[in-house]
């Protein structure tokens, strides 16, 4: 845990009631991710109870528990999408990176895979978003390709 960090989050809200998300917002900017041993310091420090926060976490998509990867991969579940064959290209995608049951980042936290419920661009189902880069009319041999040059890529 990087205390000085904390501490800088602390001296910022210490003072106002009802700041959970904001501290959460801020100690997500800070490590990429929600560190369960800060909220619980947080919890300590302003006498709050720790449930209060995680029940925050857990309530918003905004916030994660687990480091995410390096390259961000969104792939879209909604009706469009299902139908025209997101389920093979994320199961084909999920084998390709080795990606273990239960979760959505690699190993090597070089790759997260989250699936959305829409992403809003049906007319070119199935979609992908790769660091914030549309891709449409994906098909499981395309997105297997687009991983290779990721890999291969700087985006590393």
């Amino acid at each position: 845990m990087n205390e000085k960090k904390c501490e800088a989050v602390l001296e910022k809200y210490k003072e106002e009631k009802g700041s959970i998300i904001s501290i959460l917002q801020d100690v997500q900017e800070a490590f990429g991710y929600v560190p369960e041993d800060i909220v619980f310091w947080f919890s300590e420090k302003l006498n709050i109870p720790a449930s209060n926060f995680f029940g925050v976490v857990t309530f918003y998509a905004q916030f994660y528990l687990k480091p995410r990867g390096k390259n961000l991969i969104t792939a879209c579940c909604g009706t469009a999408c299902h139908v025209k064959g997101a389920e093979p290209i994320i199961n084909r995608m999920r084998a390709d990176l080795a990606i273990a049951e239960g979760e959505n980042t690699t190993a090597d936290g070089k790759f997260t895979l989250e699936n959305v419920a829409c992403v809003g661009a049906c007319s070119i189902a199935p979609v992908l978003i790769i660091n914030k880069k549309v891709y449409g009319s994906m098909t499981a041999d395309n997105a297997s390709r687009m991983l290779r040059e990721y890999e291969k890529s700087s985006h590393r």
